[in-house]
């Protein structure tokens, strides 16, 4: 395993490169389909910024680009903090609602989808649904799915990016009001361990200062 420093302007450079590089594979695909990506990492390494950063480069490239946060996917107060306000195992199983996601972006966005994507689904502030427009994305086009906790559980990408922290760093850079949360990225490393299939691994340790994690060439 070799890990290569990048700075981060190259980072989003080499990631457009790739998701271009697949959703042009999806463009000669019969019937030309669209590319579903997973931007995963904790809210340390913040994985909304990572995949807001490359929708203007894919853009330039000529792909219709569409970033839905996890984070307006979460299920309502009334499931979602059954358990209290600061429970990791909850945070862990049940606050994604990952049938909607699937639902309203991956499916359409998928084989034979509709190419007919809703953006948000649930204001978790104001606990209601969002009320968002479905959005069109035509064949060609990429969809970017930020959040934490979202690689695991079966939902249908074509392309993963994690972001990786180490403990240590993880610790260091969570909000105070948010460590109660560490636990589950624990349980997160340990059970689905995202950094052993994820098909780009970057650490995140300092933002300033990321790396690739290379898989060795086979001989």
């Amino acid at each position: 395993m070799r890990i290569r420093p990048i700075s981060p302007d190259r980072l989003v450079t080499e990631l457009t490169d790739r998701l271009a590089e697949r959703a042009a594979h999806a463009d000669a695909a019969t019937p030309p389909g669209r590319l579903r990506v997973g931007v995963d990492g904790p809210a340390a390494a913040a994985p909304d910024e990572l995949a807001a950063a490359l929708v203007d480069p894919l853009r330039e490239r000529g792909r219709p680009v569409l970033h839905v946060r996890a984070a307006d996917f979460l299920r309502p107060a009334s499931v979602r903090l059954e358990q209290g306000r600061t429970n990791p195992d909850a945070y862990y199983e049940g606050w994604l609602d990952e049938a909607g996601l699937r639902r309203e972006v991956l499916d359409p966005a998928g084989p034979g989808g509709s190419g007919r994507l809703l953006p948000s689904l649930w204001d978790a502030t104001a606990d209601r649904a969002s009320r968002a427009a479905y959005v069109p994305l035509p064949p060609g086009g990429v969809v970017l799915v930020s959040g934490p906790l979202l690689l695991g559980g079966g939902l249908p990408f074509d392309l993963t990016v994690h972001l990786a922290l180490s403990p240590a760093a993880l610790r260091r850079r969570t909000d105070p009001g948010d460590a109660w949360t560490l636990p589950a990225f624990e349980r997160y490393a340990t059970e689905v361990g995202p950094a052993s299939f994820a098909d780009v691994v970057v650490r995140f340790d300092d933002p300033r200062h990321p790396a690739v994690v290379e898989s060795p060439t086979p001989a």
